[in-house]
């Protein structure tokens, strides 16, 4: 089953990287959401903060998982950040896909930067029924793949499935 999947990156640093994974499904009939060009999102941004969020909140409905793609500088994007907290709180699937390997236009890789499900973090009970709480990464109930080593081309549809599950999609 064909899941729609939110990409969540750092648009200047990583997309050509980007590009690779969301064309990656196209010739494996995979329906991912349309990307935005340079233009169109230096004009959401332009337009504030809140219009930036309130155009992700329109790209996250209808999507059952949101795939982070993580470079080297993903982890500081303040959107990035945004858009896994917010996947979080409407019970979306999150996946974590490190990028770094990809080669870039001009066939350079990046190194491995920290890692936006191990930077956000929710409140949970430090036990069942305790009222004492714990900041608990994001990271420690979803998972993270790395696109050339674990093979996302051939693995992407599991991930995204798996994700889903682990949210209770």
């Amino acid at each position: 089953m064909a899941r729609r999947v939110f990409f969540s990156f750092h648009y200047d640093e990583d997309i050509t990287r980007a590009q690779v994974v969301r064309n990656s499904d196209v010739t494996k009939d995979w329906d991912p959401n349309a990307p935005v060009d340079h233009a169109t999102w230096e004009e959401i941004k332009r337009k504030g903060d809140e219009n930036v969020k309130r155009w992700i909140n329109q790209q996250l409905d209808g999507a059952g998982v949101t795939a982070i793609l993580i470079g080297a500088y993903t982890y500081t994007r303040k959107f990035v950040l945004y858009e896994v907290e917010r996947s979080f709180e409407l019970g979306k699937g999150l996946l974590g896909i490190r990028i770094h390997q990809i080669k870039n236009f001009q066939k350079q890789t990046a190194w491995p930067g920290a890692n936006p499900l191990d930077v956000v973090k929710t409140k949970e009970p430090m036990w069942p029924g305790s009222t004492l709480m714990n900041d608990r990464p994001l990271s420690a109930k979803f998972k993270t793949y790395d696109w050339v080593s674990d093979n996302g081309y051939l693995n992407f549809s599991k991930w995204a499935e798996e994700a889903a599950r682990l949210a209770g999609r």
